[in-house]
C-alpha cells in the first residue's frame, strides 16, 4: 500500500492552511496513495506556545467544520485521511483529537491523545484533557490504524496495547520542535532520540511506523522564548525498525511511500515476542513506580 506523509508549514490563516493540505492531499492521491497522514493540529500555527483562553475559541466539535471539509476531499479522492483536530467535546472540555476520515467520506473513528505534555512552549496541559477512548485501533479500508498523537510517541505502552489490539499499522501525528537555547549537538541528539524511539515500536511489535511531523520557524506569541523551529523529519520504516523513507528536516514535503503490511507476519514469525511476553510478571507496570 502506497501511503502519503504531508509535512508543512502552518500560518495564522486557518483557510490557507486547508487550501494547502488540500492541494498536498491531492499530489498525494496522484502518486497514488490510499492512506495520507497528516501532521499534528494542522489546521493552525501550534498554538500551545502560550496559554491563552482566546485559543479555546479554534477548537470544533467532532463531527463538524472540520470533519465535513476533509470528509469531501476523501471522498473526491478515494482515499482514506488521518487529520488531527482540537476537538470540543463540551464547555470547559477539550481534546487533541486524531480523527480517521474514510474514503467514502465517513468519520471511521477517533483517538483522544492520552499523554498530555506540560512543558516550556508546549503547555498542552492548559488546553486538553487526557484522552478517554483507550488506545483503540481503527478499522478501515486501508488496514486496521493504531493511530496514537505526538506525546504518545514516546511511550511503548501505547504502542504495545495498540498492537495487542489488532493494530497494522502504527502511526503517530506529531508537532515537534527544537528549543532555540539548545546547542545544535543536543538538538541533533533528541530528533534522533525521537526517530530512534519510534522505530524501537516497530521493532518490538513487528508492524510499521508513519510518523508525520510539522516543519518551520513558528514564532512565539509571547516573545518569552525565541519559538519552535520543528524539525520535519517525517518517515515511514518497516516492521524490523528499517527505514523506509525520511523527510527533510527544514522544508514541506509531500512524500509517497510504500508500506507492505502483509511482510509483518513473516517477520512476527522470526521474531516471535508476543509469543514469548512473560504477562504474568508484568503487574507492576500498572504502578507509579516501584519503590
Amino acid at each position: 500500500m502506497k501511503i502519503g506523509l504531508i509535512q508543512q508549514t502552518c500560518c495564522p490563516d486557518v483557510q490557507q492552511n486547508l487550501h494547502n493540505l488540500e492541494t498536498a492531499i491531492h499530489q498525494a492521491a496522484q502518486e497514488g496513495a490510499k492512506l495520507v497522514v497528516l501532521q499534528e493540529l494542522h489546521n493552525t500555527p501550534y498554538f500551545c506556545q502560550t496559554e491563552n483562553v482566546d485559543n479555546f475559541n479554534l477548537a470544533e466539535p467532532i463531527p463538524g467544520p472540520s470533519t465535513d471539509f476533509f470528509g469531501a476531499v476523501a471522498k473526491k479522492l478515494g482515499v482514506v485521511i488521518v487529520a488531527s483536530l482540537f476537538e470540543r467535546r463540551a464547555a470547559g472540555l477539550y481534546h487533541n483529537t486524531a480523527v480517521v476520515i474514510e474514503r467514502d467520506g465517513s468519520v471511521a473513528g477517533t483517538y483522544r491523545k492520552m499523554h498530555i505534555p506540560d512543558d516550556p512552549a508546549y503547555y498542552e496541559k492548559f488546553y486538553f484533557t487526557p484522552g478517554d477512548l483507550g488506545f483503540q485501533p481503527i478499522a478501515t479500508s486501508v488496514g486496521v490504524l493504531g493511530v496514537q498523537v505526538c506525546w504518545d510517541q514516546w511511550y511503548p505502552e501505547g504502542a504495545r496495547l495498540m498492537a495487542l489490539a489488532g493494530a497494522e499499522i502504527l502511526i503517530y501525528p506529531t508537532a515537534i520542535g527544537f528549543e532555540s537555547s539548545d546547542t545544535p549537538e543536543e538538538q541533533e541528539r533528541q530528533r534522533n532520540a525521537w526517530q530512534l524511539v519510534q522505530r524501537g515500536h516497530a521493532v518490538a511489535n513487528g508492524l510499521p511506523v508513519i510518523t508525520a511531523n510539522r516543519v518551520g520557524l513558528e514564532p512565539d506569541p509571547s516573545g518569552q522564548t525565541g519559538g519552535i523551529q520543528f524539525w520535519g523529519s517525517s518517515f515511514a520504516c518497516g516492521p524490523q525498525g528499517e527505514l523506509l523513507y525520511a523527510c527533510s528536516s527544514t522544508e514541506p514535503e509531500v512524500a509517497v511511500v510504500e508500506v507492505d503490511l502483509k511482510r509483518s507476519e513473516q517477520v512476527r514469525r522470526w521474531w516471535p515476542f508476543l509469543r514469548d511476553r512473560r504477562i504474568e510478571t508484568y503487574g507492576d507496570l500498572t504502578k507509579r513506580y516501584r519503590d
